[in-house]
């Protein structure tokens, strides 16, 4: 182990070394973080990074639901926002507040209570508040920028920086927000409507996800963003991928019949397996009709 984890400083969350980062993802793949950070609260994760040294690498993850953790490892402090303390939601009036670590369907589901109309779209997306405003997550025609106020986080020295919506420069699943920064808070504003009209539109957002994304498989969520004038499913669908194991990989790695933007696991695929199927495709869509698929899931970590 590095020596650098022998200065770590003392903390009130969980604190683990060499910790295998495979549970934490819903791939269910990849290796193990130098150390993983499980903080008690903001002010916890603020006196670790001021005492972190900046040659430290820092990686935040959330749920893990559109990432894949190479089998490497991570080098560095893996931090996790995970545990109540992180996924607070609360409303007044039409505003919603929600803890980074909230899950972005509790926060749909949250606002319906309030009667609070904007959020619906946040019940079709399998990650958390963190997560979102990072990549301006959204899905059905509705995106975070449509209903953001401003957020606040930490950056990598410990210090509070807070943004306005203007800040973030939302384009599709990109933010111009500083890279380093730790979400810890995001606040929302939607309108009013009857809670039973807003909870219907969720439920039919829920069905009609359960009834076309291989939600209950080992995934990643969306593989690719869309391509200007183009759907992803569409292009590897053409490409012949729906449901075609991968020959390099054993059979560890493929893309769902059900939706074939979603790579699943369906036994024992390795990260090496999912992220060089992913490279496949890429290619493969590219050679036969001229369209570059960028990835949507986030890689991190050693190969």
């Amino acid at each position: 182990m590095t020596t650098w984890t022998q200065t770590l400083p003392a903390v009130r969350g969980k604190l683990l070394l060499n910790e295998p980062l495979a549970p934490y993802t819903w791939f269910r793949v990849g290796g193990a973080a130098d150390a993983l950070f499980i903080p008690a609260d903001a002010d916890d994760l603020a006196d670790f990074l001021k005492a972190v040294p900046d040659s430290v690498p820092v990686t935040v993850i959330g749920v893990g639901s559109n990432l894949i953790v190479r089998d490497g490892g991570v080098e560095g402090v893996v931090i996790r926002l995970a545990g109540r303390a992180w996924g607070q939601v609360t409303t007044d009036g039409v505003t919603v507040t929600a803890g980074a670590g909230a899950l972005d369907s509790m926060v749909a589901r949250a606002s319906a209570k309030a009667g609070i109309a904007g959020l619906e779209f946040y019940a079709g997306i399998p990650g958390s508040i963190g997560g979102a405003l990072t990549m301006n997550a959204g899905c059905y025609g509705s995106e975070t920028k449509d209903v953001l106020v401003s957020a606040w986080g930490l950056n990598r020295r410990g210090e509070r920086v807070e943004l306005a919506l203007a800040d973030f420069g939302y384009t599709y699943r990109h933010s111009n927000a500083p890279a380093d920064v730790i979400w810890i808070e995001a606040t929302y504003r939607g309108t009013p409507d009857a809670p039973e009209a807003v909870a219907a539109r969720i439920n039919e957002i829920t069905e009609r996800r359960e009834k076309t994304q291989p939600i209950r498989e080992k995934t990643g969520g969306s593989t690719f963003k869309n391509p200007e004038g183009h759907s992803s499913w569409k292009l590897v669908d053409e490409a012949g991928w729906r449901g075609r194991l991968h020959a390099e990989t054993g059979g560890g790695a493929k893309f769902s019949e059900l939706h074939s933007n979603f790579m699943i696991n369906p036994g024992e695929a390795t990260a090496a397996d999912i992220e060089g199927l992913g490279e496949t495709v890429r290619a493969d869509v590219l050679a036969k009709t001229g369209v570059q698929l960028d990835w949507e899931i986030k890689r991190i970590g050693r190969k």
